[in-house]
């Protein structure tokens, strides 16, 4: 089956990743995907979660931190800012502080907390998952396309979902015991029902929206997971034991589409030794891509001979990815 037979048979498919090791080509893919969808006539979002991010580069146009914003009609896209987020973060804790113990101002030792906090590692991608989800529980595309960070992160990233649902959940239920426990002494004593539980109620609003997020990423029905990889020995190692690990936390592995394969063709011309022997080496990894990954490799992409930027290459690279042009 072909990438675009893909799109066409199972249109319910509307949140879709790519993944795979950083600098293979993930985020070129997924503007490509966004591009093509949208001269179908679909609304669609690609969006980076990796800070490094570069579809301000592939578009030509200063997105970061933007929003959405508009590429070509039916083509949005967005890189969020982890950091601006990070910041809105603190400012959310310092106000509900203030607004749940009645205090005037945070004290000296609690700001200290939570500047240390907001500089861990693990807060910025917090923030990234936190904006995220906001971006899915929000709604109003067809397609959403995740340019996902590189393998290690991502799995990090995709774990953070199930983590954070474990966490959540045993709080949420000690809570909801302390809950009854609080209702019950106050029937004995015959007073009036407890006041509303803020924490309580805080705890189940963060945890019903990363329950919302995890579930669409595990959605066999509505999500696809691309794999990107190049035909080369260690990335092909690396694809099989990361497809391996992604399966553990569920996520539905779709497909995969090889990037940067050179043309045998060019072995029946006069090439330098250097290409001849990297055509060689393609070939071996080539064979082994399809004895490993079969008829799941739905795209093989050609090394293009321009940087991928600019809309007029991407529509050029949408074109060959989706078998509408060959090279």
């Amino acid at each position: 089956m072909s990438l675009a037979e893909m799109f066409q048979k199972y249109p319910n498919r509307r949140y879709v990743m790519y993944g795979g090791k950083g600098g293979l080509g993930k985020t070129t893919f997924s503007a490509a995907t966004a591009y093509w969808l949208a001269k179908q006539g679909k609304r669609v979002l690609v969006f980076s979660v990796d800070p490094q991010a570069s579809l301000s580069d592939i578009f030509e146009r200063d997105i970061f931190g933007k929003g959405a914003v508009e590429i070509i009609p039916n083509l949005y896209a967005q890189e969020i800012d982890a950091d601006r987020r990070i910041k809105d973060y603190q400012k959310e804790i310092r106000q509900k502080i203030i607004d749940m113990y009645g205090m005037e101002k945070i004290p000296e030792e609690i700001e200290h907390y939570i500047e240390a906090a907001s500089a861990e590692p693990a807060m910025e991608e917090s923030a990234i998952f936190d904006a995220v989800v906001d971006i899915v529980i929000q709604g109003g595309y067809d397609y959403y396309i995740y340019d996902l960070v590189p393998l290690g992160h991502a799995l990090y990233y995709l774990s953070m979902g199930s983590i954070y649902d474990a966490w959540l959940q045993k709080i949420t239920g000690l809570r909801e015991q302390m809950r009854e426990y609080d209702s019950v002494i106050a029937t004995m004593r015959r007073e009036k029902q407890t006041e509303e539980d803020a924490i309580y109620e805080e705890l189940l609003y963060i945890k019903n929206r990363i329950g919302a997020s995890s579930r669409i990423m595990t959605d066999t029905e509505k999500t696809a997971f691309y794999f990107v990889l190049t035909p080369e020995d260690m990335v092909i190692d690396d694809t099989i034991k990361a497809a391996g690990l992604f399966a553990k936390f569920n996520v539905p592995l779709t497909g995969y589409l090889v990037n940067r394969v050179i043309s045998q063709d060019l072995e029946k011309e006069r090439i330098p030794e250097y290409l001849r022997n990297r055509i060689e080496m393609q070939r071996t990894c080539l064979n082994t891509i399809r004895e490993r990954f079969g008829g799941r490799v739905l795209a093989m992409v050609p090394e293009f001979d321009n940087e991928i930027k600019g809309l007029e290459t991407i529509e050029r690279m949408a074109r060959v990815m989706f078998g509408e042009e060959r090279t």
